[in-house]
């Protein structure tokens, strides 16, 4: 079996990773490929609120799957350890993407959407989403969307983590504005030129500020309009 996996994650949380992954999905999914989500730690949730997968398939309408949830809003590793929890390793998260996606009709590309930003643990053993990713590497081929802000203090964030990325032998396939406001502002407008310019890496796509709320047939059919 061989995939092609792209690992979304940000600069920080709450920058938009949930509505960046839904918006690829569907952009992905109606150029006519078989797209599936996975999210392999959620946190802040009980067992019956609907999660990050959950408004995946809501707006994008692929399928998706969560891993593992755990009930405090902190980082996977800390809710873990203060629930006692024993999360899955990286290479046991990465065995469980790549069985989940080797279904009779395998999606040909599988998003994993991330916890926070790179250096965010996932597991017990200090594991993040780039070792995850890395793992994922025996299983099909391996790059990562970068989502960040669009204000102000973007760039250094930005490049950091795009430093981090490559240092784990990772590609940064592109960045995402998560939250691209409808009048952007003088630094807005020069980060959406210079975040290219200063970390090599191409701006893919800038989601309209609000696009989550939007009617789940506009969000699909917009989509493929926010992205390069």
């Amino acid at each position: 079996m061989s995939l092609r996996l792209r690992l979304v994650t940000g600069t920080d949380t709450g920058v938009g990773k949930t509505v960046a992954t839904a918006a690829l999905a569907a952009a992905h999914h109606a150029t006519g490929r078989r797209v599936a989500v996975v999210k392999p730690v959620q946190t802040g949730l009980s067992p019956e609120e609907p999660g990050d997968s959950a408004e995946v398939h809501r707006l994008a309408g692929v399928d998706t799957t969560e891993l593992v949830r755990l009930p405090e809003p902190l980082a996977p590793e800390s809710a873990a350890f203060r629930s006692g929890a024993v999360l899955p390793t990286a290479a046991e998260l990465a065995r469980r993407i790549a069985t989940w996606s080797d279904s009779t009709t395998p999606p040909e590309v599988v998003l994993v959407e991330g916890a926070g930003g790179v250096a965010v643990r996932l597991d017990n053993a200090g594991g993040t989403l780039l070792d995850l990713g890395i793992a994922l590497e025996s299983y099909g081929a391996v790059d990562v969307v970068l989502v960040v802000r669009a204000g102000l203090g973007t760039l250094s964030v930005t490049e950091l983590s795009v430093e981090a990325i490559r240092r784990a032998g990772l590609e940064p396939a592109g960045i995402i504005i998560g939250s691209w406001p409808a009048d952007p502002d003088l630094a807005e407008r020069s980060n959406a030129e210079d975040l290219p310019r200063l970390t090599g890496v191409p701006l893919i796509g800038r989601i309209p500020a609000g696009a989550g709320a939007l009617p789940t047939g506009r969000f699909r059919a917009d989509a493929i309009s926010w992205l390069a």
